[in-house]
């Protein structure tokens, strides 16, 4: 028996590349066409791609993300200094005072993103929570500016049990005030990203060039509130540095509203969430019926053979299709989009131990740091708070070189237009964040053991390269998360995709409370001289074991993540379009 082959000749396989690219050239062109009408100008008509969106709309927005992160970043990083010196709480309740606030903005994006999407648009969810945050800044400048509205002054280290703690309407006054600045900033925050994003087509280089500008408006901003309004905060009067917050945010509203006139919108779809519970209920309705055996049918439509896909099997009785309810008959890119938002989850499950490092930086390093010697001059030392924006003053040369050098070089050896794909830049900061652990925990035990074999207090420099290292590391986590979630074919989801990005910092920060305290509870258990993280004395404690303990689990979380990576890259794809299919058969499909 003879098999023949088919052997394509050099010239063939010329022209079947070349018409795969004009294919896949055509896609890109209509896809960008179809974005550019489906946007509107500010008096809702079409927008003019001549006159709208581009770099010169994307940089009011990048104005308004420098400013709002400015306000937020010095309220939060010195927040509990004034919860305890001012309010008089305790230690404790302070602690988690701040770290309920800090999870609350992170977790009232995802309410930000749905109300965009869904109801408001991008532009008005930021200008309406904006005031909002606002408000709170003001609220709160003016009550620790006005004695009548704070408790007494008590020093809460000598006479912390005298001190009277705020209660009744003072405590009312300082929890709405924060809690609006928290609904406001979480609010804004996934709506940045998605708004300056709206004013670029999906299929376009320029996109991933807007996604870096947005992470260093963002680095620009925290260096700002760790060293400026930080020090203001701490020299001038915690009412001055809320003062200077609420304008920085002001600032940044009136940025936003400056661009108004340049702006393409992306309008609101309707409630997100129906579709994707649509879906789940057919789904689960027709889960004993099978696939049209007809091998032409839509079934060739969808991606795989799942449970889901049984949401858009047609009732075979004969009756007309419209007589199905939307909750027991869906179309075939609506069940492939709760598909891909279902794939996507593993990725983002693998950003949170990297969340958990960074908990770490912003607490035990700077402990680190209180333990060494901070002193630069004769006359000026370093705040161990500050160790916290070294990152952010070197992702501000970081971040051009990365897209001017970086980026065309490795395009030329991937023919990727962002160098390398969101999913590669993801793992390649995890991987980096695994350095920055080991980095510490190195560290520490150089510090501890001079520390208590020499009594010798080592220089605060050498606690930075762990901030450097992570500082690279979430420069590729955490923008190529946020443009991997946002250039998913989800078609009016991207606000609430971005929103979920921000959820992985609460999750984060959580599981970093709860690893810190089942450390030391095995610990303890286990040894006689007490659990690696129990004393106020970091030389009594074991924070180097704790740190490779952190280490391993990154390089595992890396490891998991890269069975993630390749499984998406392998199931997922982007729905089909609707005008590509049949409608005789046992599958629905209109849109």
């Amino acid at each position: 028996m003879f098999v023949a082959f088919s052997v394509k000749t050099p010239l063939e396989k010329v022209q079947m590349e070349e018409r795969r690219g004009n294919i896949k050239a055509e896609n890109e062109m209509n896809i960008n066409m179809k974005e550019e009408q489906s946007t509107l100008d500010w008096r809702g008509r079409p927008s003019n791609p001549n006159k709208h969106g581009g770099f010169q709309a994307a940089s009011f927005v990048l104005g308004l993300q420098a400013f709002e992160i400015m306000a937020i970043a010095a309220v939060g990083n010195n927040l509990i200094t004034y919860v305890i010196n001012e309010m008089h709480f305790s230690l404790s309740n302070s602690a988690n005072i701040v770290t309920n606030f800090v999870g609350a903005i992170f977790l009232l994006a995802l309410l930000g993103g749905y109300l965009s999407d869904s109801f408001l648009g991008s532009f008005w969810t930021m200008l309406i929570f904006g005031f909002v945050e606002l408000s709170g800044l003001i609220l709160l400048s003016v009550q620790a500016h006005v004695p009548q509205l704070k408790p007494p002054k008590c020093n809460m280290v000598t006479d912390g049990e005298k001190c009277e703690e705020a209660k009744g309407v003072k405590g009312l006054i300082f929890f709405v005030a924060l809690y609006l600045v928290a609904l406001g900033s979480g609010c804004v925050k996934p709506n940045m990203i998605a708004h300056g994003a709206d004013q670029f087509n999906i299929q376009t280089k320029k996109l991933s060039t807007y996604f870096n500008a947005a992470y260093f408006a963002f680095s620009v901003g925290e260096l700002i509130a760790l060293t400026v309004l930080i020090w203001i905060q701490t020299h001038a009067g915690m009412y001055v540095g809320f003062g200077l917050s609420a304008a920085a945010m002001a600032m940044g509203l009136i940025t936003l509203v400056s661009g108004t006139l340049y702006y393409r919108n992306k309008p609101p779809q309707g409630s997100i969430f129906t579709p994707i519970a649509q879906v789940l209920v057919a789904a689960i309705l027709k889960r004993k019926q099978i696939c049209p055996s007809n091998p032409n049918s839509n079934c060739s439509m969808l991606q795989t053979q799942r449970f889901l896909d049984k949401a858009c099997i047609k009732n075979e009785d004969g009756n007309n299709r419209r007589k199905e309810s939307p909750w027991r008959l869906c179309s075939v890119s609506q069940v492939e989009k709760v598909k891909i938002l279902i794939a996507v989850i593993p990725i983002f499950g693998c950003t949170i131990v990297f969340n958990t490092i960074l908990a770490q930086l912003q607490t035990f390093s700077v402990q680190q740091g209180s333990a060494m010697d901070t002193q630069l001059t004769n006359s000026f030392h370093i705040p161990p708070a500050s160790l916290q924006s070294i990152p952010y003053i070197m992702l501000i040369f970081i971040l051009p070189l990365y897209h001017k050098f970086f980026v065309p070089f490795a395009t030329n050896i991937t023919g990727h237009e962002s160098g390398i794909s969101p999913l590669q830049r993801i793992g390649s900061g995890l991987f980096l964040a695994t350095f920055s652990m080991i980095s510490a925990a190195l560290m520490e035990k150089k510090r501890r053991g001079s520390a208590l074999h020499s009594g010798k207090t080592i220089s605060i420099f050498w606690i930075t390269p762990q901030f450097l290292i992570f500082g690279l590391s979430e420069m590729l986590t955490a923008v190529g998360l946020i443009e991997f979630f946002y250039k998913q074919s989800l078609n009016g989801m991207q606000a609430f995709f971005t929103a979920i990005t921000y959820c992985s910092y609460s999750f984060g920060f959580y599981l970093s409370s709860v690893l810190v305290s089942l450390v030391n509870k095995i610990t303890s258990a286990s040894s006689n001289a007490g659990g690696w993280l129990s004393y106020n004395d970091l030389n009594k404690n074991r924070l180097d074991l704790f740190y490779w303990l952190l280490a391993v689990l990154s390089f595992l979380n890396f490891l998991n993540y890269l069975f993630w990576a390749r499984w998406h890259s392998h199931h997922s794809s982007p729905p089909p379009q609707p005008t590509a299919l049949s409608k005789d058969d046992g599958y629905e499909n209109i849109p």
